[in-house]
């Protein structure tokens, strides 16, 4: 139970450090050199783990139905690393490219920045509980790896599929 806390605390303290670094970079607080022609690729890279990712949250979930523990684990670290991957590449394109404004109209547009405040807001929120579900996870604390996931599973997916989304929508209107 104080391993407990402490693992809680030291992930709040992560999650808190990403959040920090993610609004310093994507507010320019900091000046970035010249932007290099491959970092306009990272959207689209960006998207690709995203969506990956969404459909390994899913194998993953059929994988524990099906009582496959070792191929839910396997399923569950490669997601985990692929979002690590994408935090890196996200908050690059962020350091050195401006926002995009979105240019849609009508409808598309309230729908557009329904599914982007929700998806900043739950990603903010996401990661502490990613860090939870796994480290009960990997010490066999299975009930409360289980209490947990019943939340972290549906938020995450739905982080992972509105990050799909929300390329989808902005793309057309990237200046590059």
């Amino acid at each position: 139970m104080k391993n407990d806390k402490l693992v809680f605390r030291i992930a709040l303290a992560v999650s808190a450090l990403v959040f920090v670094l993610v609004i310093i970079l994507n507010r320019k607080l900091i000046t970035p050199p010249e932007t290099p022609a491959f970092v306009f690729q990272f959207p689209k890279i960006i998207a690709a783990i995203n969506a990956v990712c969404s459909v390994l949250l899913i194998l993953s979930f059929r994988a524990i139905k099906q009582k496959k523990v070792a191929l839910h684990k396997k399923y569950n670290l490669t997601t985990f690393a692929l979002s690590a991957l994408f935090l890196i590449f996200y908050v690059t394109f962020h350091f050195f490219v401006d926002e995009t404004t979105f240019g849609g109209t009508g409808i598309v547009r309230p729908i557009y920045y329904f599914i982007l405040i929700t998806h900043i807001v739950l990603a903010a929120i996401i990661l502490p509980l990613i860090l939870m579900s796994f480290y009960y996870g990997l010490n066999n604390k299975v009930e409360k790896h289980r209490k947990l996931v019943k939340w972290t599973f549906p938020l995450w997916l739905y982080v992972t599929v509105s990050g799909v989304i929300v390329y989808f929508m902005i793309s057309p209107h990237y200046p590059f």
